[in-house]
């Protein structure tokens, strides 16, 4: 039995598999946490003299703790046998973060047009966040959609943010963030 050389073609076929393409990736899930602003005076943020803002409230996170606390260590009975512990729950909860008003970037309220709610109803539809047909509407299975998508991100808000209608592709991309 002769060996026949192996052709140069199929030896580069089975080398190319082994490197990584190049090319465009695809762009990777936005931090929406980043653009959101904390203030202690009334009022949105100074800005860009043409920025909309939006206000949502984030939650104080309280934590409960349970200890268990002995109230009767083990004990002998006089007849020798064993007298159980017992035992009490004790609970106290604390505050880990202050409830605060957050701001955020949004499209201005001019820009929320039918035709625009319906886009961004589709926009929503076409990542599997939204499921009803598109009316233009900002109603409330709307609203749970922006919440949902947002949330992912780090934005829990039922009211859009210019980042991620950015993100959806419906509004065009800041240069200077680029």
């Amino acid at each position: 039995m002769t060996k026949r050389p192996i052709p140069a073609a199929v030896l580069a076929l089975a080398l190319a598999g082994c490197v990584q393409p190049s090319g465009p990736e695809a762009p990777s899930r936005g931090d929406f946490s980043a653009d959101l602003v904390v203030r202690d005076q009334p009022g949105p943020p100074p800005g860009p003299q043409d920025a909309c803002w939006q206000a949502d409230i984030r939650p104080a996170v309280i934590e409960t703790v349970t200890d268990q606390i002995l109230i009767q260590p083990e004990g002998r009975a006089a007849d020798g046998s064993v007298i159980p512990a017992v035992y009490g729950s004790e609970s106290r909860q604390r505050i880990v973060e202050d409830r605060s008003t957050i701001w955020f970037r949004a499209p201005c309220p001019a820009d929320m047009t039918v035709e625009f709610i319906a886009t961004l109803q589709r926009a929503l539809k076409a990542r599997g966040f939204y499921l009803l047909p598109l009316t233009g509407v900002m109603d409330a299975p709307t609203r749970d959609a922006i919440r949902r998508f947002q949330s992912s991100r780090g934005l829990n808000s039922d009211h859009l943010s210019l980042v991620a209608a950015r993100d959806l592709g419906l509004v065009a991309a800041d240069p200077s963030r680029l």
